[in-house]
C-alpha cells in the first residue's frame, strides 16, 4: 500500500513538474501572438474598393499602449458595420495578422418614384434618406418605404402600398425605384356620440373639426381621417360642455375602426355629461395684506345665477392675474375654486390671490421659425427676458400667436434656468403658408354675377404684414383695390390699414345711373378689450355719376323718336293751371301745364337729383369716423350664441364738397332655443344730418331695400320721383330703423355634412326723410319753385328746371317670409322668399333673393 502510494504519488510530482513549465509556455504564446502583430499598422483590408484602406483602419482605435486588444477590436469591427458603408464585415486574425475583409454596398445611381399623382416627386425626394450618389442600404430603403407610406396616411390614404425595387447596373451601381399604389382617400363614414342627452348630436358635430363624407367632400379635407385631429376633437367637445355649465363633464374615450365594407372609419365619442351648474355665489380671498379683493370684483367674468362657464371662468383668471401685476403684485397667483352643491346643482366660485414664488424669465428661445422675423413673434408678449414670470401673460401670448394664422402648431414651455428663481421660455412654431390666391366667383339678384381675382399675403416679407390686391369684374359693378395692414404701428398695439380703390357701379334695374369712386382711406385699429375694437379712418373720395345722355337731355321735341310716353288726357291739365303746351302724338293731344316743364321727361328723363348731380360734375368727399365693434359670439362664421354690436360715426367736411353727420348702428343677438333652434334678433337704424348751410346730395342719403327689409327690391323703399314720364329713381332718406326676428333651424333628415339650414323670419322697417335738392334754377329768371318757367307756350321751351315730384315713403314696411342658408364648399349661399304685408305706393317689391359666391 505504501509503495503503491509513493509511486502514485512520484508520478503526478512528475507530471505537476512537466505541465508547470508547458502551460506557462502556451500561455505566453496565447497573450503575445496577439499582441505581437495587433497594431493599426499591421491590419491588412480586402475587399475595398471605394473605402481607402486608412478610413477602414481609423476605426481600430488602440488603447494607451498603442496595441490593439481582443475588446477594441470588436469595437471597431461594431462601428464599421454601424457605417453603412458595407454589407458585409469580418476579422481574420492568423498568422500573427489581423485582416478585414470588406463587401461594399452598392452606390445608389436614381432614385424614382412612379405611381404617385397625390405628391410631387420633390417632396417625396425631401422626407426619404436614400440620396442619388449615396450608399444603398436595404434597413434604410425599407424605412424609406415606411415614411413614404407615413405621408400618404397624413393625407388620408390608408389603403396605400409601397414597393422597393432595385435594378442592379455596372460598377456596384443601382437604380432605386419606389412603386407606390396610391389608392384612394379613407373617410370618416360616419360619426357617433353615445352618452349625449343635453346636446344632439347635430348640435355636437358643430362643435367638433372632423366631417363626415359626403358627395362634395372632395372640396375639403375635414372627411380624411386624422388620429390627431379626431384627439382635438375630444378636448373641444370637453371644452364645449365646460362652457354651457357641466362642470363634471368627461369624454371618456374617442373610438375609432375601421370598417372595411364601407372603406372607411367609424368614429364614436363617449360623453359622461353629469350636471349642469349654476353659479351660487362668487367670493375673493387674498393673503396679500395691501391688495383690496373688492376692486377685483370688476374684472370677474362670472355673475351669481349664470350657467358655470369654465372660459369665463379662465379669462377672469387672466384678467385679474394681470391687473395685479399692474399693480405692483406681479408673483401674484389666481386659483379659482369651486365648491359644487350635487343636490341643488349650483357651485361657488372662490377667486384666491396669493403670493407665488418670486420666479423670473431668464430667456425667450423660438424655434421653428424659418421665415418669421424673430421680433413678429416677441412682440405678442407682454413680457420680455428678466421680467417676473406670470403664466397668465405667457397663455396670453401662446393664444395671439395661433390667432396670428402664421404657424400651423404652437407650443410654449418652461426649462429651468441657470438658478432655482430662473426659467427659460421656449416656443415652439411649425410654419404654414400664408399667402393666398384665389379667384372668387358670385352670383346675386342685386349685383348680378360678379368675379374677383386677388393676391395677398397675412405675413409679407415675414414681417407680419397684411398685403392684397384685387381686381373685380362683374355684371353692374367694376373696380380694383390694394389694402396694406402693420398690426404693429410703431411698435404699439395698434394697426395702421391703409386702402387704395376704384370702384363702378353701372346702371341695372334697379338705379337708372352709374357711379365712379376713386378713393383713399387711412385706418387705426385699437383692440380695446378681447370683445371690444375701435376704428379711426379718414376717407378723400371722388365720385361722379354716370348717366346716358337720353337720360339728361331735356329733349322737348315732340317728333323724337325716343318719347317714352304716349300723352292722354290723363297727363293734361297736371296740375289744373291754365293750359300750357300742347302736342299731338299718334292722333291724342296732351297739354302741359305744370309750368314746370313736364316735357323734359317726355323721353324717359333721369330725376332730377340725379341729373344736378351730373352736372355739378366730379364731388369730392373728405370725412373723419369711427367705429365701435362689441362681438361675443361663439362663432363668427356661423353663430348660435352671443351679441354683436357695431356702431359707426362719420363726419364730412374737413375739406371737400359736402358736409354732413351719418350715424348708424346695427346690432345682432343670437340664442341657442330648443332642438338645435336658433334665435336671432336683429336691430338696425341710421340717421344723416346735414351742417353748415350744406345742402346734402341724393347721392349721401341712405339707401334700403331688402337689407331693411326682405321682400323689396334693392332701393325698393323710401322716398321715391313718382313723375310718370321719369325713371322712378329712389332718393333715399336721412333716417331708417329695421326690426327682425328670425329662427334658424337644421333639416334634421339630412346629414349634418351638407350644411343646409332653413329660417323663417319677419321683417319691419323704414326709411325716410329725404332732405336732397328738389328744385334747380340753371339760368335765366327764376320762380318761386326755383326754376326758370317756359316763355312761351310751346313745348320745346318748356324751361331749363324741372321741380322734384316726390313720395316721401313715410310707411313702415313689414313682410314675413322663409330662407335657405347652405355653407357649401362653394361658399356661403342663402336664397330668401319674403312677401310684403305693408309698403308704399310706390314701392318695388323683388319676393326672392339669392346671393353667395365662392374662392377657389
Amino acid at each position: 500500500m505504501m509503495f503503491g502510494m509513493r509511486v502514485r504519488g512520484g508520478l503526478l510530482a512528475a507530471l505537476i513538474m512537466f505541465a508547470a513549465p508547458a502551460a506557462a509556455t502556451l500561455a505566453a504564446v496565447v497573450l503575445a501572438a496577439p499582441a505581437a502583430a495587433q497594431n493599426v499598422a499591421s491590419i491588412t483590408v480586402e475587399g475595398n474598393r471605394r473605402v481607402e484602406v486608412e478610413t477602414i483602419r481609423s476605426y481600430f482605435k488602440p488603447g494607451p499602449g498603442g496595441r490593439l486588444t481582443q475588446a477594441e477590436i470588436d469595437d471597431g469591427l461594431k462601428a464599421l458595420i454601424e457605417t453603412g458603408l458595407f454589407q458585409d464585415v469580418r476579422i481574420n486574425q492568423a498568422g500573427g495578422r489581423i485582416v478585414v475583409v470588406v463587401v461594399e454596398n452598392a452606390v445608389i445611381g436614381r432614385i424614382a418614384f412612379e405611381g404617385n399623382k397625390k405628391v410631387k416627386d420633390e417632396q417625396l425626394s425631401a422626407e426619404i434618406q436614400s440620396k442619388p450618389r449615396g450608399t444603398f442600404s436595404r434597413p434604410m430603403v425599407q424605412s424609406d418605404a415606411q415614411r413614404i407610406a407615413e405621408i400618404y396616411r397624413r393625407s388620408g390614404r390608408y389603403d396605400v402600398r409601397v414597393t422597393p425595387e432595385i435594378i442592379e447596373q455596372p460598377n456596384n451601381r443601382v437604380d432605386l425605384v419606389f412603386t407606390i399604389a396610391e389608392g384612394g382617400k379613407t373617410g370618416v363614414k360616419s360619426i357617433e356620440f353615445i352618452g349625449n342627452v343635453a346636446y344632439s348630436a347635430y348640435r355636437l358635430k358643430d362643435v367638433i373639426k372632423t366631417r363626415e363624407s359626403n358627395l362634395l367632400s372632395f372640396l375639403g379635407g375635414a372627411d380624411v381621417y386624422d388620429p390627431d385631429r379626431v384627439e382635438a376633437d375630444r378636448d373641444l367637445i370637453r371644452r364645449f360642455y365646460l362652457k354651457h355649465g357641466f362642470a363634471d363633464v368627461q369624454v371618456v374615450a374617442a373610438l375609432t375602426e375601421y370598417d372595411p365594407e364601407r372603406k372607411g372609419f367609424l368614429v364614436t365619442f363617449k360623453i359622461d355629461e353629469g350636471q349642469q351648474y349654476r353659479v351660487a355665489s362668487v367670493d375673493f380671498q387674498t393673503s396679500i395684506g395691501t391688495l383690496d379683493t373688492a376692486s377685483m370684483r370688476g374684472f370677474s367674468r362670472v355673475s351669481v345665477g349664470s350657467l358655470y362657464n369654465a372660459e369665463a371662468l379662465e379669462k377672469s383668471v387672466e384678467e385679474m392675474q394681470i391687473e395685479a401685476s399692474r399693480r405692483g403684485y406681479a408673483f401674484a397667483i389666481v386659483r379659482p375654486r369651486g365648491d359644487r352643491n350635487f343636490e341643488q346643482h349650483t357651485v361657488s366660485i372662490v377667486f384666491s390671490i396669493d403670493e407665488g414664488p418670486r420666479t423670473y424669465i431668464e430667456r425667450i428661445n423660438i424655434r421653428g421659425n424659418t421665415r418669421t422675423r424673430d421680433y413678429v413673434i416677441r412682440r405678442e408678449f407682454d413680457l420680455s427676458e428678466g421680467d417676473a414670470y406670470n403664466r397668465a401673460l405667457v397663455d396670453r401670448a401662446e393664444r395671439r400667436l395661433k390667432n396670428l394664422d402664421f404657424f400651423k402648431s404652437v407650443k410654449i414651455a418652461t426649462e429651468p434656468g441657470s438658478s432655482t428663481d430662473r426659467v427659460i421660455l421656449i416656443v415652439d412654431l411649425e410654419e404654414k403658408s400664408t399667402g393666398d390666391f384665389s379667384v372668387s366667383g358670385g352670383y346675386s339678384t342685386t349685383d348680378g354675377a360678379l368675379a374677383e381675382v386677388s393676391i395677398s399675403e397675412r405675413n409679407f416679407l415675414g414681417r407680419g404684414l397684411f398685403a392684397k390686391a384685387s381686381v373685380t369684374y362683374g355684371q353692374y359693378a367694376r373696380g380694383y383695390s390694394l389694402s396694406f395692414v402693420d398690426p404693429y404701428l410703431l411698435d404699439y398695439r395698434v394697426a395702421l390699414g391703409l386702402d387704395l380703390f376704384q370702384r363702378q357701379q353701372l346702371a341695372n334695374s334697379y338705379i337708372a345711373y352709374g357711379t365712379k369712386t376713386l378713393g383713399f382711406s387711412p385706418r387705426l385699429g385699437f383692440s380695446l378689450r378681447e370683445d371690444l375694437s375701435l376704428q379711426l379712418r379718414y376717407s378723400i373720395y371722388q365720385q361722379q355719376i354716370q348717366l346716358p345722355s337720353n337720360l339728361a337731355n331735356c329733349n322737348n321735341n315732340p317728333n323724337n323718336g325716343l318719347l317714352a310716353f304716349n300723352p292722354s288726357p290723363a297727363y293734361a291739365n297736371l296740375n289744373g293751371l291754365p293750359n300750357g303746351g300742347t302736342t299731338t302724338v299718334g292722333g291724342q293731344t296732351a297739354t302741359d301745364t305744370s309750368g314746370t316743364g313736364l316735357w323734359c321727361y317726355s323721353d324717359g328723363e333721369a330725376s332730377l337729383p340725379v341729373r344736378k348731380e351730373l352736372q355739378s360734375g366730379q364731388t369730392l368727399t373728405s370725412s373723419v369716423g369711427y367705429s365701435l365693434n362689441y362681438n361675443t359670439l361663439d362663432n363668427n362664421k356661423n353663430p348660435t350664441d352671443g351679441l354683436l354690436i357695431d356702431w359707426k360715426q362719420d363726419f364730412a367736411g374737413l375739406g371737400g364738397d359736402v358736409k354732413y353727420v351719418k350715424s348708424a348702428i346695427d346690432a345682432k343677438y343670437y340664442t341657442p332655443l330648443v332642438a338645435d333652434v336658433v334665435g336671432l334678433i336683429h336691430l338696425q337704424g341710421g340717421m344723416l344730418n346735414q351742417f353748415g348751410g350744406s345742402e346734402l346730395r341724393m347721392l349721401d342719403h341712405f339707401q334700403m331695400g331688402p337689407n331693411l327689409v326682405r321682400g323689396f327690391a334693392p332701393n325698393g323703399i323710401g322716398p321715391r320721383d313718382i313723375n310718370p314720364f321719369g325713371t322712378g329713381d329712389a332718393l333715399g332718406g336721412t333716417k331708417y330703423w329695421g326690426a327682425s326676428m328670425e329662427l334658424q333651424m337644421p333639416f334634421w333628415f339630412l346629414p349634418k355634412e351638407v350644411g343646409l339650414k332653413g329660417s323663417v323670419y319677419a321683417d319691419a322697417g323704414g326709411l325716410f326723410d329725404y332732405k336732397g335738392p328738389t328744385s334747380w334754377a340753371q339760368t335765366g329768371e327764376v320762380n318761386v319753385a326755383g326754376c326758370r318757367p317756359a316763355r312761351t307756350n310751346s313745348p320745346t321751351d318748356a324751361g331749363t328746371c324741372l321741380g322734384l315730384q316726390y313720395d316721401s315713403g313715410n310707411v313702415v314696411r313689414t313682410s314675413v317670409g322663409v330662407g335657405l342658408i347652405w355653407a357649401s364648399p362653394f361658399g356661403p349661399l342663402r336664397f330668401d322668399y319674403a312677401v310684403p304685408l305693408t309698403k308704399g305706393q310706390f314701392d318695388r317689391v323683388q319676393q326672392f333673393k339669392f346671393g353667395g359666391g365662392t374662392s377657389f
